[in-house]
């Protein structure tokens, strides 16, 4: 007989047999108990957490004929009856499973729903799959979504993908949607442990916290390494041969690395990093094992009572933790996932890695008087004063007659603008009988002269609003967009700056200055927000002037209540008043709409 993998021999077959999905559990078990079933579902996750699984578990709840024969739709079904057995083998007659994925075109879509005409043939409902649905073609999308709303009350959809993200909002609002979440280390371990005890597999505790860690939350990730880790160990997991397997790095050069960075020792930081070249270990799974060292360690020093007294790294991690500042802690592992992704850059991964090595040490402080200095900088600062020379005495300009007027007119004396910082110490100087109480010098500000780029785009953001009909309809379609909060980001910047220039039934074209907006995802967002909102449209996009758009009717709308505001304060009596006798000024960008 051919040997059957693990991922497959240790399938769930009923609800109760899942593992981490207890809320898609709870929810489906209830739905079938009180026979509230809707039409179509939506399994959403990533790979190896049991989206198929689920649809399988799911058909033979509907299908189920009992043991007896007698048997109707249960959230246990019995696994034994021909419905049962038929749909785990993969012949049951009503169960259809399509795979998007290599089936993406409108005809394979428009095959299976011809079948939809017709009633089960064996079963009690007709259940069609689709898995990795998100690879479907716009066109079969359209072409299922009639059947997809109003099927026969025979009939159920269900839908599985990785990226919900590409299914359009139309599916989307005709499913009933369910996350399968990627599983936890510690889900995965027990599960392990349970399926190599039912294989008489003996395994290492550690072994299977490093396969449980590689698996990054997929079950049959897991499986499957676990797989090549028994024949890669002849039938036993130890330690050793899976991170040999893995290519993982031992724990043990992990802690010298981090026990070496916290006294600051370069010489074995060098030396280690040589022995991960020689034995031909990974640079990237040298600062991951790292980053993962640091972060328990980060949760110690935070919380000691989070210590998990079964785990046998556990008193090497609270020695690191009280050897190492919790700063400390946080800013090298911060430089790990920093230096992992830099890893690709440099043309020797090793050379990369000792260098980021080197950096955690570099940033580390030198010794006692360093620490005591960082420790200083906690304590309140002592006030800072600027002794600077008084400012010189001002000309006052004397009056220059007129020319051309009578004799004995003269001009207006205008005074020269004296800045904000001179004009302070001067009115304390006065109050205080001749010297400032706190001189302070002004200093002038350097304005960097304006590239050609920038005048060019200051050009057109200064051309003048030209209102447009189309306009109106676009600025009243994106406001009511951005105050429901259904676009954001680059999406709401690209329907706020762009103009729409014609449209028709089914096609809008609009018009940006920028090229950075027109980018696919972003139009692809905004045509299925355009949607939600009820113009199923296709947009197109464009890179030329814009004369009317959201934005700058916004600009326009506020910079006219600023005037108004503006004209309010200036035409106030009170105000007048207070200029005309006492000078008074206003502080330019001082005045804002309330409204």
């Amino acid at each position: 007989m051919s040997y059957l993998v693990l991922a497959r021999k240790y399938r769930p077959r009923n609800f109760t047999e899942m593992v981490g999905q207890g809320h898609v559990v709870q929810a489906l078990t209830n739905a079938l108990t009180t026979q509230r079933l809707h039409h179509a579902y939506l399994f959403t996750g990533t790979r190896g957490v049991g989206k198929t699984t689920v649809s399988r578990i799911l058909a033979k709840s509907l299908n189920c004929q009992g043991a007896d024969g007698q048997g109707g739709i249960t959230a246990t079904p019995c696994g034994v009856c021909q419905a049962c057995t038929d749909i785990d083998s993969g012949r049951f007659v009503d169960y259809t499973e399509l795979d998007a994925a290599s089936n993406r075109g409108v005809d394979e879509v428009q095959s299976l729903l011809e079948q939809a005409v017709y009633k089960p043939v064996q079963g009690r409902f007709k259940v069609f799959m689709i898995d990795e649905v998100h690879m479907l073609t716009n066109t079969a999308f359209n072409a299922m979504l009639k059947t997809l709303e109003e099927p026969p009350e025979y009939l159920k959809f269900v839908l599985a993908t990785t990226d919900p993200q590409k299914v359009p909002v139309t599916v989307l609002s005709r499913c009933l949607q369910f996350n399968l979440r990627p599983m936890a280390p510690e889900t995965v371990l027990e599960h392990l442990q349970h399926v190599l005890a039912a294989e008489s597999v003996v395994a290492d505790a550690q072994a299977l916290r490093l396969l449980a860690r590689a698996a990054r939350g997929s079950m049959r990730d897991a499986l499957s390494l676990t797989d090549q880790a028994i024949a890669f160990g002849s039938g036993q997991l130890e330690e050793a041969t899976v991170r040999q397997m893995l290519g993982s790095v031992d724990r043990s050069h992990v802690f010298r690395l981090i026990d070496a960075l916290a006294q600051g020792d370069g010489k074995t930081v060098v030396d280690i990093a040589q022995a991960l070249r020689l034995n031909g270990l990974s640079a990237a799974s040298t600062l991951e094992e790292m980053s993962a060292v640091l972060q328990r360690m980060a949760v110690l020093q935070a919380v000691p009572s989070a210590a998990d007294e079964a785990d046998p790294e556990a008193s090497e991690l609270a020695r690191l933790a009280g050897a190492l500042p919790a700063d400390e802690t946080q800013l090298l592992y911060s430089m790990c996932l920093h230096g992992r992704a830099e890893l690709g850059l440099a043309p020797d991964e090793y050379a990369a890695l000792t260098m980021v090595l080197l950096r955690l040490l570099a940033f580390k402080p030198a010794g006692p008087s360093a620490t005591a200095e960082k420790k200083t900088l906690t304590e309140a600062p002592a006030p800072r004063v600027a002794v600077v020379p008084s400012p010189l005495p001002v000309a006052r300009p004397q009056p220059v007659p007129a020319v051309g007027a009578p004799p004995g007119q003269v001009l207006p004396v205008v005074e020269p603008a004296v800045p904000r910082a001179v004009q302070r110490p001067a009115l304390e100087a006065a109050a205080t009988g001749g010297q400032p109480a706190s001189p302070v010098m002004g200093v002038p500000v350097r304005v960097q002269p304006e590239s050609p780029q920038d005048a060019a785009v200051a050009a057109r953001g200064a051309s003048a609003l030209v209102l447009t009909e189309e306009g109106d309809f676009w600025h009243a379609t994106v406001q009511r967009m951005v105050s429901a909060e259904s676009i954001t980001a680059l999406v709401r910047e690209l329907a706020l700056q762009s103009q729409l220039l014609a449209r028709d039934t089914g096609h809008w074209m609009l018009r940006v200055e920028r090229e950075s907006l027109n980018q696919p995802l972003s139009r692809e967002r905004l045509q299925n927000a355009l949607a939600a909102a009820g113009h199923e449209v296709n947009l197109s996009v464009e890179v030329g002037a814009v004369t009317d758009s959201p934005a700058r009717r916004n600009a326009a709308a506020a910079a006219q209540k600023q005037r108004a505001a503006e004209e309010v304060i200036l035409n106030d009596p009170f105000v007048q008043s207070m200029m005309r006798d006492f000078g008074a000024k206003i502080v330019p960008g001082s005045i804002k709409p309330t409204v």
